[in-house]
């Protein structure tokens, strides 16, 4: 990777992890093992979120959530937290697109087939900052900024903590869908290490493979196909640690780190398009029949990953803690773009003879720091916390040129950084009243936070967007490019200057949260919450949940709630401008602040938060201690959905446009109205099958469905220059809302263990979901599909592990676009298999793990 960071200096640095690890095994006294399995049975039965009252176990809350212990993360054989949470969680998903930009390296995830960016995502119940990313291109997700949870290593995770209920009258902006809390480990001795590596070995399901190109008997090409396609690739080398020391008599920090490297996977198609100009007599020039034809990538890029996550705290006295975490990681990844044949006008054949294929880089560096203190102090518990988090993407682009710069251009870019930070001071209490009339105390929590955002826009260097000269004499000349060559890098334009910028906001919010027994059978909890903004206003969201306990065995619950999203600042700010060249004219274009001229121009009134309803409810039920069943019904109302309008262009455009330099834009805007409801079942049964050991079968269901109710009216001078809902809108971003996601999830896992073996089986049923395309010939409807996932570990001795496992053993892929639709076009042919697919297309991948604990 030409911009990745030295790979020795990471594995360095991991292994120097690992030795402290090793070091801390024979310095720090462990544990005995039943109290450690106390410990970790009691800690399960907590949940942080959902409740302000210390202690709420999940059997008795009045909202639904989901704990994912340590050892279901283990032992999926992932290497991505997002894809552990799709393997793991019905109504998560998480597809991964390919040949997308920037949402190739940051891919966004979706809770309940809502936008990524109506999950709030919490570390230790901290509020964590979102990437620097504005997701773009035509993806699930398209236009949200979210939380990158695949900065969060696995290890350092004791467990996972996820809220399926409206809460942004309990913890603010983006908890529309729910709230999913990542708890640190923080034990203060022993450790583990582990490596575990593994590649995609795979069959292409429905692609054949290319044994031989010739000429046919007409002149044009001829190509020879043999069966699917058969590939290894994708190869994983991931190193774990984590380690646990005592600090003083009082205290722990615990350590994890993370290293990843992972190759690319590639799923495109053979190309049968003619690379060269054909020679003077027409004939086919002969380097065809010898030219790369797999000249594309498509499916995972390469990716060096480093992690560390540091959890600690330290006991003042009987009645106070300080605390600290932090967190470092460090990504560099390679995504394709599209591949630049020898002959296409963006070509410059003295650097590429053969054509090239543009790829785009990024740089990512994400961290982040909180302290606090909690404690008792006269009848209050208090939390007092500072939490700062930064992220930065920095684009870079090599294998390309500036078409406009001809054989003087370079090939590799700057093309700008991506900045978002975020400091929260938060300040918590909480106490409980006697109140006779109450059958339990009333528990008052309260609190107030200050929040600062930042985002910014670095320009890349200027040969990464500037027009040059090259073509003046009529060496390119096309109609798209007009008389001189393309401008910026190929792939991926720089940000230009006019682009840059350094925008920022804050905003203040005090809650009040009561809870307590009302009868022996009735739990209620009411909140609500107040937020200023600096740049939009205040709003003001509640809440009530209630539980009833009809016997030991079964309870009802029922909630309903006001939230809000608050417009993140990349949609309010992010702006990239490109010169396009149309009619030999050139063109200023591209995506404009919703408050910039340009905008303001078109009619833009500048973007409001997003307000939602949420309704849930549903029953729990637990007849004997080994089994248990929950159902909750949902229904979220979102109204003024934030949307990216379509590229507006034409005269009347133009003429909206006069003083303001560009000619043709595209903004954000508080646009649709939308419903999604649905059903989640969850079920889990224990056994003890006597000599055969013991075995956990979990059974658990999602059935969702989107729809948009109501899109707004284009604004007043925009209606008048003739547009109307159908060219301000693509129905194809509509329809991502409703159908980009699946209908449906079942989840089903059977957790076999017997003496030194243990064995994890999981089914997953993905349910129809679409691709949606302006063009209805050219939608695709994904139908269901069935993986299988499987991983056995044997334990060598008590302190060493030998796991063997395959994601999607039976090798299974989504239908091929060619099978689904009639119209293929060449790039529909290219790249077979839809980005849309919610658990990606890159097949079986078969791994091993070695790990140790001390």
């Amino acid at each position: 990777m030409t911009h990745a960071k030295n790979i020795k200096s990471k594995l360095c640095l991991v292994a120097s992890a690992i030795a402290l690890s090793g070091l801390s095994a024979t310095t720090l006294a462990t544990k005995a093992i039943a109290e450690e399995v106390k410990i970790d049975q009691d800690i399960e039965q907590i949940s942080v979120i959902g409740s302000r009252r210390l202690g709420r176990s999940i059997e008795d809350s009045p909202v639904p959530i989901d704990i994912i212990d340590s050892d279901s993360i283990m032992n999926t054989g992932l290497t991505e937290t997002n894809q552990i949470l799709g393997t793991l969680l019905p109504s998560f998903n998480f597809p991964q697109p390919s040949i997308t930009d920037g949402t190739d390296h940051v891919r966004p995830a979706q809770l309940r087939g809502l936008a990524p960016d109506h999950t709030l995502v919490l570390i230790n119940g901290k509020r964590r900052h979102s990437s620097a990313l504005l997701n773009l291109n035509g993806s699930s997700g398209r236009g949200s900024s979210a939380v990158d949870m695949n900065a969060i290593p696995a290890n350092a995770i004791e467990r996972i903590e996820v809220l399926r209920d409206g809460a942004a009258a309990q913890y603010g902006s983006d908890a529309i869908a729910g709230v999913i809390n990542i708890v640190l480990k923080n034990a203060d001795s022993g450790g583990s290490a582990s490596v575990t590596y593994g590649a995609n070995v795979s069959t292409m399901d429905g692609v054949p493979d290319l044994k031989s190109v010739d000429v046919g008997n007409n002149g044009n090409l001829a190509f020879t196909e043999g069966g699917d396609r058969k590939v290894t690739d994708g190869q994983t080398l991931t190193l774990r640690a984590n380690a646990g020391f005592a600090l003083g008599e009082d205290g722990f920090v615990n350590v994890s780190t993370e290293f990843r490297d992972r190759r690319s996977a590639n799923r495109a198609d053979y190309d049968k398009r003619e690379n060269y100009a054909r020679l003077n007599d027409d004939s086919l020039d002969p380097r065809e029949l010898t030219v790369n034809r797999y000249n594309h990538t498509f499916g995972n890029g390469d990716v060096e990953d480093l992690a560390v996550f540091i959890n600690s705290g330290y006991a003042l006295n009987e009645d106070a803690e300080l605390y600290a975490f932090g967190s470092y990681s460090a990504r560099d990844g390679e995504g394709g773009g599209f591949y630049r044949r020898a002959n296409d006008s963006r070509n410059v054949q003295s650097i590429y003879p053969d054509g090239f294929l543009p790829v785009i880089t990024s740089d990512i560096i994400d961290y982040s720091g909180a302290i606090g203190l909690r404690g008792y102090i006269s009848d209050f518990n208090y939390d007092l916390s500072a939490v700062y988090g930064k992220d930065e993407f920095q684009f870079g682009v090599i294998n390309s040129l500036n078409t406009s710069f001809g054989p003087s251009s370079q090939t590799e870019f700057d093309a700008g950084t991506l900045i978002y930070d975020q400091l929260t001071l938060n300040a918590d209490f909480s106490r409980e009243v006697d109140v006779d009339i109450f059958e339990s105390s009333l528990n008052v929590a309260f609190g107030f936070e200050y929040r600062n955002e930042g985002y910014q826009i670095e320009a890349g260097e200027s040969a990464s967007y500037e027009q040059g000269t090259f073509g003046s004499g009529g060496e390119v000349t096309d109609a798209v490019n007009g008389p001189f060559g393309s401008a910026g890098s190929q792939v991926f334009p720089g940000f230009t200057p006019e682009s840059a910028g350094d925008n920022s906001r804050h905003n203040v919010s005090a809650y009040i949260d009561l809870e307590a027994d009302i009868t022996e059978m009735w739990n209620l909890t009411v909140a609500t919450r107040y937020e200023d903004y600096s740049d939009f206003g205040s709003t003001v969201s509640g809440k009530v949940a209630n539980r009833f306990t009809l016997s030991d065995e079964f309870a009802l619950r029922l909630s309903a709630s006001t939230g809000f999203r608050a417009p993140s600042l990349q949609q309010q700010h992010f702006t990239s401008i490109s010169t396009v060249f149309v009619d030999a004219v050139p063109t200023e274009t591209g995506t404009f602040a919703p408050n910039s001229d340009v905008a303001k121009a078109l009619g833009s009134p500048g973007l409001d938060a997003e307000d939602s309803v949420s309704i849930g409810g549903g029953f729990t039920w637990t007849p004997v201690s080994e089994f248990s069943l929950s159902v909750d019904y949902y229904h979220i109302d979102i109204d003024d959905r934030i949307v990216l309008s379509n590229n507006l262009s034409g005269p009347e455009v133009e003429a909206l446009l006069a003083d303001t330099g560009a000619n043709r834009a595209r903004f954000f805007l508080n646009a649709i109205d939308s419903t999604t409801k649905g059903v989640d079942v969850v079920a889990t049964y224990s056994m003890d099958i006597q000599d055969m050991g013991s075995l956990l079968l979990n059974a658990a269901f999602n059935y969702n469905k989107n729809e948009v109710t109501d899109i707004i009216a284009p604004p007043a001078v925009l209606q008048g220059a003739g547009f109307d809902q159908g060219n301000l809108f693509s129905g194809n971003e509509l329809r991502r809302f409703e159908v980009g996601s699946p209908k449906s999830k079942l989840n089903l896992s059977a957790v076999w263990n017997k003496d030194s073996w243990y064995a994890t089986l999981r089914v997953t049923r993905y349910g129809e979901t679409q691709d949606p395309s302006e063009n209805p010939e050219r939608n695709e409807v994904l139908p269901e599909k069935w993986l299988t996932d499987l991983d056995v570990s044997y334990a060598v001795t008590d302190n060493v592990k030998l796991t063997l496992g395959a994601n999607n053993i039976f090798d299974v892929y989504p239908d091929t676009t060619r099978e689904l639709v009639d119209d293929v076009t060449t790039f529909s042919r290219l790249f077979p298999y839809s980005g849309f697919s919610p658990f990606g297309f890159t097949g079986r991948y078969v791994y091993g793990k070695v790990s140790v604990t001390f």
